[in-house]
């Protein structure tokens, strides 16, 4: 596998994530708990996933550099650096909302979620976009 394929298996797991993780929403808006869980597990699963994955070409590839120019690079580096520090962010969050829910805590695990799935959203999306940016445009 190249380096291009596995930025393209991760852009693809980031946006499966964010499906999951809208449909997630769906469902706790309308009152499935179960459904809410099983989607918000799927999503640990598949951001799990893109991790091991995301590590994976970075070791073996290393960073890929970005030649845009101009006003678009200034937009790229500025998308980059708030998705690696939410990114970065994100572990500790997503662990402590899923150990939350998992333990039946729930107005707490309502309240840290409230940050959290948003965090997760944006994370999602803009790895995308990265991607897009990087190797399709």
């Amino acid at each position: 596998m190249q380096s291009a394929d596995l930025a393209a298996l991760n852009a693809l797991l980031n946006s499966i994530s964010a499906v999951l993780l809208f449909l997630a929403w769906r469902a706790i808006r309308g009152g499935d708990e179960l459904r809410h869980r099983k989607l918000m597990l799927s999503a640990t699963a598949v951001s799990a996933a893109f991790l091991v994955s995301y590590l994976t070409r970075l070791g073996l590839y290393g960073n890929t550099v970005y030649t845009g120019e101009g006003a678009i690079r200034t937009f790229y580096f500025a998308l980059l650096i708030s998705h690696v520090i939410l990114a970065a962010a994100l572990v500790p969050l997503v662990l402590t909302t899923l150990t939350l829910a998992l333990r039946g805590r729930r107005e707490r695990h309502r309240r840290v979620a409230r940050f959290t799935w948003p965090i997760w959203m944006y994370v999602s999306v803009t790895g995308v976009i990265i991607y897009l940016m990087l190797y399709q445009l």
